[in-house]
């Protein structure tokens, strides 16, 4: 009898330890992408949010680094913003021009295709495009001279206003792309990973401008042809809305990850004065595999 009542508690106690196994915590996903990413020299900032549950890691989340290419996002939502305000419409009929005013002193200054990631858009100088190609050129090929056409056209204060009113308050878009004067002077477009994490936030929820609005430029994001960071190491059928930046020694990615059980989570990866950038990249996707295998394993 006492022997059947030992194997009882034992039962129940072991059963009991695999019932509670504790699942893993975002501090422990804390610490594991602060040692991936304290392997490489240079800057990180880091900022992951479970959209469902609200909870959050963030590392150096405050830090202001040189925007590159994840301005356009900023960009974008302020498109969108005067397009359902009436000013333009997604087909409005926009010239495509290479000439554009310095902020440093309004002297004019082209964008060359060599410094762009979208050398087709160039075979169209002279000619008028609609808007929506215009956006879709700037977020999935990174396209300078479609992004300076388009500041020009909704002002870089308004896209700045735009984020504050979303609640971002340290990203700052002052100018469009190859403004070589403005740089000298370090009057950059500047982010941090936490205000970008606010907006995709705002994007993945139907609050950046509308639910309409919102999901027209998920669905842009989508087809990013930069795959580099945060897609990287993930399946396929996990589904990516996401913009990437660089210029040397500058190595970013931000967006929303789509999970096939219909999850979802924002992710924002900055980093700065790299020594190893092909490196930084490699450690930078693994952090988006271990957020990844995070959401799994606390599914």
């Amino acid at each position: 009898m006492r022997l059947l009542s030992f194997l009882v508690f034992l039962t129940i106690t072991f059963s009991g330890c695999t019932l509670s196994k504790p699942q893993p915590t975002m501090s422990s996903l804390k610490d594991r992408i602060s040692a991936e990413l304290s392997q490489q020299k240079g800057t990180f900032a880091v900022a992951f949010k479970d959209v469902q549950t609200g909870e959050e890691v963030l590392l150096q989340e405050h830090e202001n680094f040189h925007a590159a290419s994840t301005m356009k996002t900023p960009v974008l939502v302020e498109a969108y913003k005067q397009i359902e305000a009436g000013k333009f419409t997604i087909d409005s009929p926009i010239e495509v021009k290479n000439n554009f005013k310095s902020i440093a002193d309004s002297s004019t200054f082209s964008i060359t295709p060599t410094d762009d990631g979208d050398t087709e858009l160039y075979q169209h100088l002279g000619k008028t495009l609609p808007m929506s190609d215009l956006l879709y050129r700037m977020i999935i090929k990174s396209s300078n001279l479609a992004t300076n056409i388009i500041i020009e056209l909704v002002g870089a204060e308004n896209v700045t206003a735009t984020m504050r009113n979303l609640g971002a308050q340290e990203i700052q878009v002052r100018r469009g792309v190859e403004d070589g004067k403005a740089y000298a002077l370090g009057l950059n477009n500047t982010t941090t990973a936490y205000d970008l994490m606010l907006l995709y936030t705002h994007l993945v929820q139907g609050k950046a401008v509308s639910p309409a609005a919102s999901q027209a430029m998920i669905k842009i994001l989508l087809d990013q042809q930069y795959k580099d960071i945060i897609p990287a190491k993930l399946p396929k059928d996990v589904q990516v809305a996401h913009k990437t930046g660089w210029i040397t020694g500058v190595r970013h990615d931000s967006g929303i990850v789509f999970l096939p059980d219909g999850r979802k989570y924002v992710l924002v990866l900055l980093s700065k004065q790299l020594e190893d950038e092909p490196a930084a990249i490699s450690a930078m996707a693994q952090v988006s595999l271990l957020v990844y295998q995070h959401m799994l394993a606390n599914h």
